[in-house]
């Protein structure tokens, strides 16, 4: 257990009464997400630096979370630990594991055909999750990496979902349709003509809509229900 921290500064004054308030969770998660921002290990110095918080603060809570196998310790440097995947694995619960799993030798297949990369995402509210992915010959400047989530909207497989789900394409429209290229469909009326057109061809595109030099083509996987589960 993460007891809030009351460690002193410098100052005299106690990290508790910092204005943002952070409890050791806050602090712990900090950490977290500043290690998962680095390839490499980081030490303690630097990893206080980063998150702005004490070095001793830093050292006491890689030491707890070190304890619990979500921070391992290599050397004097530290890095995220195993137990995060195995964690990160059942984000979102069971379905994106096992739809991972269930559809692996098709995504095999897909790529034996073509030698591109091939992605298989699933919808999460106005999002996509991708929960697995096949590097093609060709390095592609892609966003796209297991775990990530990019807007629907603008992806071939994103708009291969939301095509099929009505009121998910009607909240992602009235969240706004920012640009990421100068590609990206904007326009509600032009994205709802897209997804009838999905619909009608059973394919979506991505026209270097979510990056630049970057060309998707997607299909819906239909679930028993007559309804995509995946993309």
């Amino acid at each position: 257990m993460l007891a809030q921290d009351s460690t002193a500064n410098p100052t005299g004054h106690t990290e508790d009464a910092a204005p943002d308030q952070q409890t050791a969770v806050d602090k712990a998660l900090v950490l977290l997400k500043s290690l998962a921002e680095h390839d490499r290990e980081i030490g303690v110095s630097e990893l206080a630096r980063r998150t702005q918080l004490t070095k001793s603060t830093a050292f006491r809570l890689l030491g707890i979370l070190q304890r619990n196998d979500v921070v391992e310790r290599v050397g004097s440097r530290y890095r995220l630990g195993s137990r995060l995947f195995d964690l990160g694995t059942r984000a979102y619960g069971p379905t994106p594991l096992l739809l991972r799993e269930q559809l692996l030798p098709y995504l095999a297949d897909l790529y034996e055909l073509t030698h591109e990369t091939v992605h298989l995402a699933v919808l999460h509210d106005t999002e996509i999750v991708y929960v697995n992915k096949i590097q093609g010959h060709r390095p592609t400047r892609s966003p796209a990496r297991i775990g990530a989530r990019l807007p629907a909207y603008c992806t071939g497989v994103g708009k291969a979902l939301l095509a099929f789900d009505h009121d998910a394409a009607e909240l992602a429209i009235a969240e706004g349709l920012a640009a990421r290229t100068e590609h990206t469909i904007t326009e509600p009326d032009l994205l709802r003509a897209e997804f009838g057109r999905i619909r009608q061809d059973g394919l979506a595109y991505d026209r270097e809509e979510s990056a630049p030099g970057l060309a998707c083509v997607a299909v819906p996987i239909m679930g028993a229900a007559g309804r995509p589960v995946a993309a």
